[in-house]
């Protein structure tokens, strides 16, 4: 079992279970899902920039990513309808709690200046995404390997009700929010 699936179970729900007086444990809010994307605009010039972004989105989470393609054409930006312009991918269980451990206690540290993640990036609904403006800071990526520095978005989707809930959930399992 991955380690913070383990701490979710051991430590988390009894401390969501005690903070908002939830009856039964199948009420304690939990992750669902997390999706990684990065938008690739500048790959419309350069094909080889969105080749490398998947090789990288692969082996930072553990995943083959799908690449995700124009909806309707926008001239101003030379975009044609069906062009390459990003790629994701969706973790679920296992792969999402590996990949969580990783981020929060490895990546995270890894940003340069970092004095936590801003606390105002939830959605309402308990869902939580956070951008990242340079790949680098996973360990998996060599430095000398990479050419172009690459953002993404992560987004945790919990079943968390509001975003205090969604806030404790993650503030428990070790999400470092600025003060």
């Amino acid at each position: 079992m991955p380690r913070l699936k383990d701490k979710y179970f051991e430590q988390v729900v009894p401390e969501m279970m005690k903070k908002f007086k939830y009856k039964s444990v199948m009420a304690v809010p939990r992750l669902k899902k997390v999706v990684i994307n990065m938008g690739l605009g500048s790959s419309i010039k350069d094909s080889k920039i969105m080749d490398e972004a998947v090789k990288e989105l692969a082996i930072i989470s553990g995943q083959k990513p799908i690449i995700t393609r124009a909806k309707k054409s926008i001239s101003n930006f030379g975009v044609r309808k069906g062009m390459p312009v990003g790629c994701k991918v969706t973790l679920r269980n296992d792969r999402m709690y590996d990949f969580l451990d990783k981020f929060i206690n490895v990546a995270i540290a890894r940003i340069r200046d970092f004095r936590g993640v801003p606390s105002d990036s939830f959605d309402g609904r308990g869902n939580y995404t956070i951008g990242i403006k340079e790949q680098l800071i996973f360990p998996e990526i060599d430095f000398d390997q990479a050419t172009n520095t690459l953002g993404m978005n992560v987004t945790i989707i919990t079943n968390a009700r509001n975003d205090e809930e969604g806030r404790a959930l993650l503030e428990y399992m070790g999400m470092p929010f600025k003060k």
